[in-house]
């Protein structure tokens, strides 16, 4: 039987990872259909104090492959947070996908007994079982930023949905 902790995590950041993707691409075209300058869209925010699109999708994509590798009991990557394009975007997408694809559900079968530590060593250490950290931190956290993602698009008239969000399932 798979892991529910790889069924919770994997296939559901997969799906919206793509779904991301694919509202990204509208963005693009928006942008180039009605000769706005990218770099408006990929800087918008909802609000001054919020992150804007580019630093959404590096979180959520960074959630995406942290989340994944701390259930499978596997090193954390580390990548550089340098994409400042659609394509850049695109990118990342592409490499988290890659990361979520190199899992096998096996890796996942000994992440219900696994207790996983949030920034170990510091004042803010945190120590959750595995399905506490996915369900009430990684994925709500993951979901966030892609829902604030397609917020600020949808804010700045790229005309997508609930269907663009979700993507296919």
């Amino acid at each position: 039987m798979t892991s529910p902790l790889y069924t919770a995590s994997i296939p559901v950041m997969q799906q919206m990872l793509r779904a991301l993707s694919d509202v990204l691409k509208k963005a693009e075209d928006h942008a180039a259909q009605r000769n706005i300058d990218p770099n408006a869209l990929l800087q918008a925010r909802l609000f001054p104090d919020m992150f804007p699109l580019v630093r959404q999708v590096q979180i959520a994509s960074d959630f995406s492959k942290g989340i994944a590798s701390r259930l499978a009991g596997a090193e954390v990557p580390s990548w550089p947070d340098s994409e400042t394009s659609f394509a850049d975007l695109q990118a990342l997408i592409a490499k988290a996908l890659a990361h979520l694809d190199s899992f096998q559900p096996a890796q996942f079968d000994l992440s219900e007994s696994r207790d996983i530590v949030l920034r170990p060593g510091t004042p803010k250490e945190k120590k959750l079982t595995a399905s506490a950290y996915l369900l009430h931190y990684g994925l709500p956290q993951f979901f966030f930023h892609v829902t604030t993602a397609y917020a600020i698009l949808r804010h700045n008239g790229v005309e997508v949905g609930k269907r663009d969000y979700m993507g296919a399932y």
